[in-house]
């Protein structure tokens, strides 16, 4: 097999390297997959670039990157039922405190994070959903129903959200979302009812006109921190702020007074730790809006596996529009 590694942290184009190396085997429980794509994640490139605080070194003498992925079962471990053998599969939480990652042309994981890939979905697709797609799944519909509510999509056009503005659409909400006034019309294409330039003053104002003058239900919130106050403006009393980031403000000062006497519930969304179960909804609700049609997962750009640090540099710069892939048998 090949694959990418690094063993210290630093640019990509200095640490990311390509190599040969022995296919792994299953073990029990376990199956392996030939991939075709590998998803690279802002979390994948803040990693390897050593981003998180107090991580001096990475945690394994040589790691393969990314979380994401998709590709075939060509093989499977002691109690795993061999009619999976020739299904395609997603993968989630690949690189999630091991070394070995997506960015090869094969990998083994336990059966439970290789997820049968619906019908008539792409491998390019299947390779969007571990990360940003059930990170959507989850801050939408982990809190219960949406029919007759209305969902604010805090960062409409960027990759979560995207999929959050059209997944609480298909859910039955009524959806507004926050995006700069050059992404107002792919958030309206994608179902939003209204779009609010974030970068207006007047933000909290325009988001509850824009709700007929009504509190909103419900917020997908990817910048805790700076938008606690806007927040805490436009949210109903007994409605939930689901946060899935805080980048520009990790240690936030909140209006703790006012978000309790609203008696506001702050979901903060982890997924790589969730359990079993919201695990398994996110993944039903993936699964049925993609069945529906409802679901676009746009691309930006797919790069060879020896290309692995260009699509890295893409992630880290922002400038994109969908997901970057990673073919790994390219």
């Amino acid at each position: 097999m090949k694959r990418i590694f690094y063993e210290a942290f630093g640019p990509a184009s200095q640490v990311l390297a390509l190599e040969d190396a022995d296919t792994p085997q299953p073990g029990i429980g376990e199956v392996l997959v030939e991939l075709a794509y590998s998803g690279v994640n802002p979390s994948d490139v803040k990693v390897r670039a050593g981003g998180r605080p107090g991580v001096t070194k990475p945690a394994f003498p040589k790691i393969t990157p990314h979380s994401d992925g998709a590709g075939t079962v060509v093989a499977v471990g002691t109690g795993v039922p061999r009619d999976i053998i020739g299904k395609a599969v997603w993968i989630w939480n690949a690189q999630w405190q091991r070394p070995f990652g997506t960015a090869a042309t094969h990998i083994v994981v336990p059966h439970a994070q290789a997820v049968l890939l619906p019908d008539g979905v792409s491998m390019q697709v299947g390779a969007c959903l571990g990360i940003p797609g059930l990170t959507a799944a989850h801050t939408v519909f982990g809190n219960g129903e949406l029919h007759g509510k209305t969902v604010l999509v805090q960062g409409g056009a960027g990759t979560v959200g995207y999929l959050a503005l059209q997944l609480a659409r298909w859910g039955g909400a009524r959806v507004i979302a926050t995006a700069r006034e050059s992404d107002h019309e792919m958030c309206r294409a994608a179902g939003a009812d209204a779009v609010i330039d974030f970068t207006q003053d007047t933000v909290a104002e325009q988001i509850i006109a824009a709700n007929n003058g009504t509190l909103i239900d419900q917020i997908i919130e990817p910048e805790f921190g700076i938008n606690a106050q806007v927040n805490t403006d436009v949210i109903a009393p007994d409605g939930v702020i689901a946060a899935y980031g805080s980048a520009k403000s990790m240690a936030p000062t909140i209006p703790f007074m006012e978000m309790m006497f609203k008696n506001i519930t702050i979901d903060m969304a982890l997924v790589y730790i969730l359990s079993p179960q919201p695990r398994s909804l996110a993944i039903t609700r993936l699964h049925g809006a993609l069945r529906a049609g409802a679901l676009d997962c746009p691309i930006d750009s797919v790069h060879p596996l020896s290309d692995c640090a260009k699509a890295h540099a893409i992630v880290e710069s922002g400038d994109r529009q969908g997901a970057v892939l990673v073919d790994v048998q390219k």
